[in-house]
């Protein structure tokens, strides 16, 4: 894919959409569906599809005892995480589109994101994934101090927690994001 597509600027990143992620939240089959379709939209109009994905070299050596989140994981999932990334089938990858693999919850620590960013010139990120609590919140925050222009697909991220997705979503991303759905967000781009 070349930097001089037809949607110049904007980026739509698909964040821990890997199986054992998938498994954590109870709207899957809506969740993919939705991402499908916008990810096919995305490619329609030539704007890059980045995936963001959380893996560990085998024995994790990157997760810290004091690492109280990454631990719990690696005691009780001791190979999904592992490399290499799996991205979900429903959504997964195609020629042109690009990953990246990161070792904390933001999509940017440990991750080549950043390069890839700059080399599209992208100033606009369109954020989905697993967690909203996680890599969404996460993603987001340090994107908005990075002086990106944001926005949160609504049926494009999930949570374990569906309250604290519908809390993030009406409260705290609203301060920082455009918070639409998938939908919404294709009929006001140049997408169609």
């Amino acid at each position: 894919m070349t930097n001089d597509k037809t949607y110049p600027g904007t980026a739509l990143l698909v964040m821990d959409i890997q199986p054992p992620m998938i498994s954590r939240v109870s709207n899957s089959e809506s969740l993919l569906q939705t991402l499908a379709e916008t990810i096919a939209a995305v490619r329609k109009a030539g704007m890059p599809v980045i995936y963001a994905g959380v893996v560990f070299r085998k024995g994790f050596p990157e997760i810290s005892p004091n690492n109280k989140s990454f631990s719990q994981a690696k005691s009780t999932n001791p190979t999904g995480l592992q490399e290499p990334i799996v991205i979900h089938p429903a959504v997964s990858p195609q020629e042109g589109d690009i990953i990246v693999t990161k070792r904390r919850v933001s999509a940017f620590t440990g991750s080549d994101l950043e390069v890839v960013l700059r080399s599209f010139k992208v100033q606009h990120l369109v954020l989905t994934g697993i967690s909203t609590s996680g890599v969404v919140l996460s993603t987001l925050r340090e994107a908005a101090d990075k002086d990106y222009q944001l926005t949160v697909l609504s049926d494009g991220c999930a949570d374990p927690d569906p309250e604290v997705h519908d809390l993030l979503l009406s409260k705290v991303f609203p301060r920082q994001a455009d918070v639409l759905t998938a939908a919404e967000w294709v009929a006001r781009s140049p997408l169609n």
